[in-house]
């Protein structure tokens, strides 16, 4: 029997004197190797929480990165897609309103590529029924993309039709009882290689280490914050502390509130996935979420340079939300797509 795999549990695993992590070459291989299930269930468990238990480390999440992108269906290449939007934390109690500002960026010329979790548990607010709510195409296999961005701008692509193997890797946290490195993994693969790349975490510690994954893999342009559940979703209320990366210079920023004190509690919502389009539609008042939703957007329109500071990105989000039912039918608003935007 090969055990070949026991070198990077060796390398990761011998005690806090000898241990070290994997190289990027090492964690291409030995993602590689899980990929293409070839490696024994125990030795995946060893490793998956011992990558938990130290943190896996930017270099490491890199290699693993190119073991998916070696792999890739051909079919997710060259759609010419401006921006990547991971949404990936499934167990979040929050309602997905960053649906939204997807939504109003792909109606004013982003063309993005949404991918994330095929489903969640009873309690927790998946993004799938939310997008369902406004017609957001959905492909059943990455060959539809194609097709798909032709009728929009914005497509859902859940992960298994990228990589079923990355998908079971989410499958098993129940058994584990922990996150793994999937969740960060994930995050960074930008299947469609976008330019423009969003990213939420749930622990601020990890905006560092995702902008490193960036720029190991030589990422343009990239936002990353701590967002609502751990997705790209802004909290009104709160410093939003943005780590960018721009042609490869860091850069850190804050964004003020963009609402007076107070607090909302997100976790209390109804989370009817109806609320989503209620909301686009008019048929809701939700301040908080409008707020959550602009804040979000201008975040976006400063990443894919449409504006050239806070202040103006603010102002176009703004005047983007309210001008979002320009159609006649709020519905085929999700599909419609108007002139690119510009800076106010």
């Amino acid at each position: 029997m090969d055990h070949s795999f026991a070198t990077y549990l060796r390398a990761v695993g011998r005690g806090p004197k000898l241990s070290r992590s994997l190289s990027r070459i090492e964690a291409c291989d030995a993602m590689g190797a899980i990929l293409d299930g070839t490696v024994n269930p125990v030795q995946l468990g060893a490793l998956l929480l011992l990558l938990r238990h130290r943190g896996e480390t930017a270099e490491e999440v890199s290699g693993m990165v190119d073991a998916v992108h070696q792999r890739l269906p051909a079919a997710i290449k060259d759609l010419g897609v401006t921006l990547d939007w991971p949404s990936y934390a499934d167990r979040h109690r929050q309602q997905p309103w960053f649906v939204l500002s997807a939504l109003l960026l792909a109606r004013n010329g982003a063309r993005i590529l949404m991918h994330g979790l095929s489903g969640a548990q009873d309690g927790f607010a998946p993004t799938r029924p939310a997008l369902a709510q406004l017609d957001i195409p959905e492909v059943a296999h990455a060959d539809e993309l194609e097709e798909a961005f032709r009728v929009s701008n914005l497509v859902y692509l859940p992960v298994e039709r990228y990589s079923a193997a990355l998908a079971g890797l989410f499958d098993l946290r129940p058994l584990l009882g922990v996150r793994t490195v999937a969740n960060s993994l994930a995050r960074a693969v930008n299947p469609s290689a976008a330019p423009v790349q969003l990213q939420g975490v749930f622990h601020p510690n990890y905006r560092d280490t995702h902008r490193e994954i960036a720029k190991l893999r030589e990422q343009p342009r990239t936002a990353i914050f701590k967002g609502g559940g751990g997705e790209i979703q802004r909290n009104p209320y709160k410093n939003c502390e943005v780590a960018w990366l721009v042609e490869g210079e860091p850069i850190d920023e804050t964004w003020s509130p963009m609402l007076p004190d107070g607090h909302f509690d997100w976790r209390s919502e109804d989370l009817s996935p109806e609320r989503i389009r209620a909301l686009w539609c008019g048929d809701l008042e939700h301040p908080q979420a409008e707020a959550a939703i602009m804040g979000t957007v201008a975040i976006a329109a400063r990443a894919l340079d449409w504006t050239q500071d806070q202040e103006s990105s603010e102002a176009l989000a703004a005047q983007l939300w309210r001008n979002r039912s320009a159609s006649s039918s709020c519905v085929e608003s999700a599909t419609a797509t108007i002139a690119p935007a510009r800076a106010v």
